[in-house]
């Protein structure tokens, strides 16, 4: 009786013992991104951006020189609504493989979650002069314009099928009223797709530069293609259309 009682207890120790080594198992995740561009259903690539012919929706024919983009708090929101920022911001250039891709700063809950972003800086982080980083690579937004910093620069030739192709200029920023008042001209942009996180996930965010030209806005590159930056409706017209550009990808934990 006393062998079966001794064997009951270290039996009752081990389980114990067991299920506090259970309880004490990380639950974090840790989450990485890779930008992906397409332009419709055509891949764009560092290898091939500055080679194609691509035909916006208004029928114009153009070529891409450059493209330079700037996202920022970027989070994954839980359905509960508690979110966790994963980034302050990220400066994608299309020349820069090494900017097609980044990790999180923290770790979080396994879970499901969605993905909340701004276009740009909102009021708050978008502080003139403010981050080294963007200074050296020259992304400054005017000051005569509000002063802060680029969304988005997007230049290349449209007409290009034609004996005279003519540049356009697509710079997205705060907007300026013709009265001189500064509108903030940020979006945020929350996409529904669930997300499932553990372990170490990694989530495609693709980006379609075609919706710059069409969603909501079909855009006349023979009307709006330079100077832009000064052009309060251009900018509102650009706002409206950076929110169909993204969408979730390929996910993998």
């Amino acid at each position: 009786m006393k062998k079966v009682l001794a064997l009951f207890l270290i039996i009752t120790l081990f389980w114990s013992c067991g299920e506090d080594l259970d309880d004490n198992i990380s639950t974090q995740a840790n989450v990485n991104f890779s930008l992906t561009h397409s332009f419709g259903d055509t891949e764009v690539t560092l290898d091939n951006f500055t080679d194609l012919d691509l035909t916006n929706a208004n029928g114009e024919i153009l070529n891409i020189e450059r493209i330079r983009y700037l996202i920022s708090r970027i989070e994954l929101v839980k359905p509960d609504g508690v979110s966790y920022r994963l980034k302050d911001y990220n400066f994608t250039d299309l020349s820069d493989n090494s900017s097609y891709s980044f990790n999180g700063d923290i770790s979080i809950p396994s879970g499901v979650y969605t993905l909340r972003l701004v276009w740009g800086f909102n009021e708050e982080d978008n502080i003139d002069a403010a981050y080294t980083d963007l200074n050296t690579a020259s992304w400054n937004w005017p000051s005569m314009l509000g002063g802060g910093y680029h969304f988005l620069q997007f230049d290349g030739k449209y007409n290009v099928n034609t004996a005279s192709p003519s540049p356009f200029n697509y710079h997205n920023g705060t907007a300026k009223k013709l009265d001189g008042t500064l509108e903030q001209n940020f979006a945020t942009i929350e996409l529904p797709t669930a997300i499932f996180v553990e372990n170490t996930t990694s989530i495609e965010l693709k980006f379609d530069i075609s919706e710059l030209f069409k969603n909501p806005n079909v855009w006349d590159l023979n009307v709006l293609d330079t100077p832009l930056m000064p052009n309060y409706d251009a900018q509102k017209m650009m706002q409206a259309n950076v929110q169909s550009v993204f969408s979730i990808g390929e996910i993998s934990n």
